[in-house]
This record gives C-alpha cells, sequence and structure tokens, in this order.
C-alpha cells in the first residue's frame, strides 16, 4: 500500500460549543466515518492522531472526557495511533514520518479537526516532506475565530471562511489536493 488515511484530532472536547464557538460542517463525522469505512475495506492503513493539550484548562488534555476519541474513531484498529501536543501529527510519538517511511506510503488523505489549525498544519508538512497529500475538505471542521492582532486591529472570520481559506492556500500553494469525502470513496 502507497496510500494511508489519516485522521486527526476527533476527539469529543470540540463538541463543546460553549468552549469553541460557532463550528461549520456538520457532516464532518459522518464523512470521517465514510472514509473510515471505505479504508478498512480496501486493507489501507489508517492512522489516528490525538491531541494531548498540555494548557491548563484544556478540555483535550489526557483524562479529560473531552479527549475521547469520537465514536467511529475510537472503534478503528488503526495501524498507527499517534499523541500530539502541537499542531503538526509530524511532531508527535511515535514518529509518522519514520512510520510513513518505512512502510512505503507516498500518499496521504487528511480529515478530522480543525480543518485551519492542525489539519491545515500537517497537510503542509507532509507536502514539504515530499507526500503527495489530499485533503478530504468536508471531512473537517473548524470554529469562528476572533483575535486582536498588532497594525491590523481586531480580526474576525466564521468557521466557513477559514475552511475556504485553508482549501485555497493548500491547494493553490502546491501543498495539497482539496477533495470531498465522494471523490474519496466512490
Amino acid at each position: 500500500m502507497t496510500r494511508a488515511l489519516l485522521v486527526i484530532d476527533m476527539q469529543r472536547a470540540f463538541d463543546d460549543l460553549d468552549f469553541w464557538g460557532a463550528t461549520t460542517n456538520p457532516a464532518c463525522e459522518g464523512n470521517v466515518a465514510a472514509l473510515l469505512e471505505v479504508w478498512k475495506g480496501s486493507g489501507e492503513p489508517i492512522v489516528v492522531v490525538r491531541h494531548d493539550s498540555t494548557s491548563e484548562g484544556s478540555p483535550l488534555a489526557p483524562g479529560n472526557p473531552g479527549n475521547v476519541l469520537v465514536d467511529p474513531v475510537a472503534a478503528v484498529e488503526p495501524a498507527l495511533f499517534v499523541t500530539k501536543n502541537v499542531n503538526s501529527a509530524f511532531y508527535g510519538d511515535p514518529d509518522l514520518h519514520a512510520w510513513l517511511q518505512e512502510n512505503g506510503i507516498t500518499q496521504v488523505v487528511l480529515c478530522g479537526i480543525q480543518t485551519n489549525m492542525c489539519v491545515e498544519t500537517t497537510a503542509r508538512m507532509a507536502g514539504n516532506l515530499g507526500y503527495d497529500v489530499t485533503v478530504a475538505l468536508d471531512a473537517t471542521r473548524t470554529f469562528d475565530l476572533e483575535t486582536e492582532i498588532p497594525g491590523l486591529g481586531t480580526v474576525t472570520r466564521s468557521a466557513d471562511e477559514l475552511m475556504a481559506t485553508t482549501a485555497l492556500g493548500l491547494q493553490a500553494g502546491g501543498f495539497a489536493r482539496i477533495a470531498t469525502t465522494a471523490q474519496l470513496t466512490g
């Protein structure tokens, strides 16, 4: 096999909209489940990545109920299970890049949460490391953002805008192709 599915941070904490704010793409979990079914059926490897936050008060911290994987992902026996505490799955344990190389995997398909954070960072690193990268955009989701930025003032973007900007940057920048779940499962 030369292709693997990377399922990133599909954890229960992201259902807490009081903590994260408004979200988009309620079909994300169903689309991730559809991708998992196709990969299980094909025998291609599945890599599950979990974010173990080291930030105080984070619902993603180990031991918190939010750290737990959502049911469709928890039910999978992955070829590799990676834990991380930063945005990129390539800075997790065990070493994702080494495992992909050892197994002759040259193509990765990414899905999960958050589109513009951990999915995007992992996609950019995978592209820079020479992998053929596809992001199943409709099998990702993110949240509205607002922050104060020196020189720009208060910057606000909706989850939909962030997803579109991520897709644009990844595809136009040559880091990854953007696809739909239907394109990858059909």
